[in-house]
């Protein structure tokens, strides 16, 4: 209402009604997204696979997506030129020479065992190893768990650059006077 009756005023009032909806200046509030959500929505290269909360796998997993694991797994993972990622809720054990091998491994929850990364393996505050870790680069942040050995490996270094010959006419190369 824009026009508001004072004591002091004579006639009538006539109320200005306008009927545009009150706009803010701010977004309306999204609401968080709860943990698994926001753990799903990991950026990855290419699809990515679930074991969800409720699942415990036995045995050997291969394949060629990338992994997001929040259940339990008790064997060996391979997948070459990918990413797993072990979320809060993960566990991961193998009593084979390597347990993860994998292009980046992430780990959020718990891993016994070793890893094998040809890129990084990058273990979380929440996150805890118990292994050797064989990668071409390494992060632990504060408060992540850690107990085993480290090889880091250089990454395979890129193919060298092919050598152009070129044939250059004798006239070319004598001096002008």
């Amino acid at each position: 209402m824009s026009a508001m009756w004072k004591p002091n005023q004579s006639g009538s009032v006539t109320p200005n009604f306008n009927l545009e909806p009150v706009r803010s200046p701010l977004p309306p509030a999204v609401p968080a997204a709860p943990e698994s959500a926001r753990a799903r929505t990991l950026p990855t290269a290419g699809d990515q696979a679930t074991i969800g909360k409720g699942l415990v796998i036995k045995g050997e997993i291969t394949g060629s997506d990338s992994l997001f694991i929040d259940g339990k797994v008790e064997g060996s993972i391979n997948l070459p030129g990918n990413r797993v990622t072990v979320g809060v809720n993960g566990q991961v054990n193998a009593n084979v020479a390597v347990c993860i091998s994998a292009r980046e491994i992430v780990v959020m929850g718990k891993i016994h065992g070793n890893v094998s990364a040809t890129d990084r393996v990058d273990i979380r505050s929440e996150g805890a190893l118990t292994g050797d870790v064989t990668a071409a680069r390494i992060s632990i942040e504060d408060g992540a768990f850690f107990k085993g050995g480290i090889d880091i490996r250089k990454s395979e270094p890129a193919p060298p650059m092919p050598t152009i010959k070129a044939t250059v006419p004798p006239e070319i190369l004598k001096p002008t006077s």
